[in-house]
């Protein structure tokens, strides 16, 4: 276990390319100081292979090589539902959303929310977002992170957590959304190509010294981790704390893709932050839109670099029965009532994965790895600092700020952001499957975040006053379902909490004489939705690419 010299320098190597190059694109020419557009819009100057790249990198983190693979490794390549609607979910964001956000000439989606809304909507909102993004994303991420850091290299948790944090600092909070788009670039390939090798390996040594008879070997031997499309009962997997639990409760059959994994991903790629941060920055509608698509296309690859290799932990796993190094490495000790007992945690397959690559590759895939958590990390981070100086500092407590005071805000909100999340990273250790936690607990939000949006773009109609009843209920509605119904599958129950939503949005609305006059309502033109011919290609093969994995794997 851990790295030796060559890995070392490999990693070594990847991290001061990152860190130089995010202050090389970051620095200020001369005779020019950072305005707000520079740091939190990156001069809104992205091309479509940065967008798109961007949007990768900062979306794929540890939740996915650690949380997803543990998940694959669980429940088998089902898990991959979230990374292929996301693929169609991208395509709906280009074409619907993507015109009206740059039309609007926004910097956050808070300030959308005012300009559709009212003040009081993008103030909850914005607060909802930060409390969000530091205290479940930048969290969890750095749970993750540090996790797989210190089943790598055995470096103590906690310093993993302070060095992780340490390292997206550097390099993201002083050169704001630039630094992080143009790494972005970088870090992608670094994803990819670790994440790809990574997968290759793993068939590899499945395969007995043969990849594609590794990929063969995993459907013959566990055929039930190719199924996308669960049934109750079809699949019972471990709860991570000595028990067992039915899968059906994290990809509930059909829901996964004609109920509300829609409300999540819409809600993820069309109206959050850190994701559509990226799109805003482009250089032109054309250039947001191609880069989705882009983006799209990198989605459908992903499981094969994060889900895959999971697949092939358990296949490891069952061959050992038991007793065995990869088994070891993937054991941990919980307590149960006061008992220790030993449990396989699903979350330490991908880990346990690296460290049985060769020399040198292993530091590329841990760079892989680092790039995954890093880029996300930096991404949340910047996106908090821009929520917050731009909808709660620029707007209550300094007014008349500065160009170069807002600047400062965003910086010294990103750092406290980090210091909060590696405070409350260690509380974390007691997660299984940390990606359905991540998923879960934003869901908490998700379904008022979507209605919100949703019907603010598309009902002229909707009202203030039924946004911020929307906004403050979402909480409230969904902890409330998970008591009542804790055995209804999370998916489902935001699927129930977004129609609940919807229907006290339409009352409220209906019920306001004003409404059908509604001064902030979005005026939408045919016009908008157009897209050029390379758009168009772009995403009739993604949808068919989709048809043929969903009709293969179903």
């Amino acid at each position: 276990m851990g790295f030796n010299s060559i890995d070392l320098i490999v990693f070594i190597g990847y991290c001061m390319v990152i860190i130089g190059l995010g202050l090389f694109v970051s620095r200020e020419k001369k005779g020019h100081e950072k305005d707000s557009k520079d740091y939190f819009l990156a001069s809104k100057a992205l091309p479509w292979w940065a967008v798109g790249a961007s949007l990768i990198a900062s979306n794929i983190s540890a939740e996915q090589f650690i949380g997803m693979s543990g998940s694959g490794f669980a429940m088998g390549l089902a898990i991959s539902t979230y990374e292929w609607m996301a693929a169609a979910t991208l395509l709906v964001v280009a074409v619907f959303f993507l015109p009206i956000y740059l039309k609007k000439q926004i910097y956050t989606m808070p300030q959308f929310l005012e300009q559709r809304y009212d003040h009081r909507v993008r103030t909850v909102m914005a607060i909802f977002w930060i409390l969000v993004y530091i205290f479940v994303n930048l969290t969890s991420v750095l749970y993750l992170g540090a996790l797989s850091i210190e089943t790598i290299m055995g470096i103590e948790f906690q310093y993993a957590v302070y060095g992780l944090a340490a390292f997206a600092l550097l390099y993201s909070t002083y050169g704001g959304l630039k630094a992080v788009a143009w790494t972005d670039v970088v870090q992608v390939v670094f994803l990819i190509a670790g994440g790809l090798v990574t997968t290759y390996l793993a068939l590899d040594l499945v395969g007995q010294g043969d990849f594609l008879e590794g990929l063969l070997v995993l459907k013959k031997e566990v055929p039930n981790h190719f199924h996308m499309i669960f049934e109750p009962g079809q699949m019972i997997i471990p709860d991570g704390q000595g028990g067992e639990k039915d899968a059906y409760m994290d990809l509930p059959g059909i829901s996964v893709l004609v109920g509300a994994m829609w409300v999540i991903n819409l809600s993820y790629w069309g109206c959050n932050q850190y994701i559509t941060q990226r799109a805003l920055a482009a250089k032109s509608l054309n250039e947001a839109q191609l880069g989705m698509v882009f983006a799209g296309f990198l989605k459908l690859l992903i499981p094969l670099i994060v889900v895959i290799p999971g697949i092939a932990a358990y296949v490891i796993i069952q061959r050992e029965g038991g007793t065995g190094m990869f088994t070891d490495a993937m054991t941990s000790m919980i307590d149960i009532n006061g008992q220790e007992i030993e449990v396989i945690k699903n979350d330490k397959a991908y880990p346990a994965l690296l460290n049985l690559l060769p020399q040198g590759l292993k530091g590329l895939a841990f760079a892989a790895l680092a790039a995954a958590i890093v880029s996300s990390l930096a991404s949340m981070a910047n996106s908090t600092s821009t929520i917050f100086t731009m909808d709660l500092y620029k707007n209550f407590i300094n007014k008349g700020a500065s160009e170069h005071r807002l600047v400062a805000i965003g910086r010294i909100v990103a750092i406290i952001a980090f210091v909060l999340a590696a405070v409350m990273a260690p509380t974390l250790k007691v997660l299984d499957q940390a990606f359905q936690f991540i998923q879960e607990y934003t869901g908490f939000v998700s379904p008022g975040v979507f209605a919100i949006f949703i019907f603010g773009i598309f009902w002229k109609r909707t009202t203030a006053n039924a946004a911020l009843w929307a906004a403050i209920l979402t909480i409230p509605l969904s902890a409330g379902l998970k008591q009542v119904l804790p055995d209804l599958p999370f998916i489902d129950r935001m699927g129930i909490v977004f129609l609940l939503l919807a229907a006290v949005m339409i009352v409220i609305s209906l019920a306001d004489p004003k409404s059908k006059n509604n001064p902030n309502a979005i005026e939408v033109d045919t016009e908008y939705f157009s897209t050029s011919s390379r758009f168009k290609v772009g995403a009739v093969a993604i949808c068919g690419i989709l048809a043929v994995l969903y009709t293969v794997f179903w």
